[in-house]
């Protein structure tokens, strides 16, 4: 299969004041499309444990061009594009389902881009993608967003006071760290709730750079960057960059681009 396809509803849980779907919303709907197709191609949760592999996050970017509202059919369409060095590379979008044809689904609403390790279980180290993905579809051709990985964030010096952040029961996933999407969720936290309720267009990039366990305490930063053309011709409403560190050491970096 070499796009996964699912129909499905915008849920009332996934939506903000705005009526429409929230970033990490949209990346929840990402990570459940790409655990159901790598199933599908059988480098799921079970068959790459029987190998001593795990598939784990490392950056993701989404691109909300338009939010779909709540209770509104929509399309979520996911794919693999090969490989970068040690990264593997899955595309994703999000249409409004007109059931006009599941092949030509017309212009994507919202356009996702994501970058893996695979990473050896015992030893906590990347593996070569290539002998995994050289069986997938290479769907030359298929972009959904023009970088071919997205983005390595730039290292920044923040002034402002950290908001500390505790993990705990509801951010742990399977894998006993914190979840990729938890990650946005905190992200959205920091925000004034009205600008992510306000705005039309959003754009998050996030590199994701070392696992958070249950219990530890991270401070959250975030501050405003200069507005630019990223994704639009136009400059953003704001902009702002965000990062999370631990003892120091930073776990993730994030920048987050809202157009009302």
């Amino acid at each position: 299969m070499n796009i996964y396809r699912e129909p499905l509803f915008i849920r009332f849980a996934g939506i903000d004041q705005s009526d429409t779907l929230t970033p990490a919303s949209a990346c929840d709907l990402f990570q459940e499309a790409a655990i159901t197709h790598a199933e599908l191609l059988g480098v799921g949760r079970n068959a790459m444990r029987e190998t001593g592999q795990v598939w784990i996050l490392s950056r993701l970017s989404v691109f909300m061009e338009q939010r779909p509202r709540f209770g509104e059919k929509v399309l979520i369409r996911t794919w693999p594009r090969g490989s970068n060095k040690l990264f593997a590379i899955r595309d994703y979008d999000i249409h409004i389902d007109n059931t006009a044809g599941m092949e030509d689904p017309g212009t994507a609403i919202v356009r996702g881009r994501s970058a893996w390790l695979i990473v050896d279980i015992e030893k906590h180290r990347p593996l070569r993608p290539q002998p995994v993905v050289e069986k997938f579809p290479l769907n030359e051709g298929l972009n959904a967003l023009d970088n071919e990985v997205p983005p390595s964030l730039a290292v920044r010096t923040f002034s402002a006071e950290p908001v500390l952040r505790r993990a705990v029961y509801s951010d742990i996933d399977y894998n006993a760290h914190v979840n990729n999407t938890r990650y946005i969720q905190w992200i959205q936290d920091l925000l004034d709730p009205k600008l992510l309720e306000m705005a039309k267009k959003i754009r998050l990039d996030i590199n994701y750079l070392l696992e958070v366990r249950y219990g530890e305490t991270i401070k959250l930063y975030a501050e405003p960057i200069a507005a630019d053309t990223t994704a639009l011709p136009e400059l953003c409403t704001a902009a702002f960059a965000i990062e999370g560190r631990r003892d120091n050491v930073p776990v993730f970096r994030a920048e987050l681009r809202l157009w009302n």
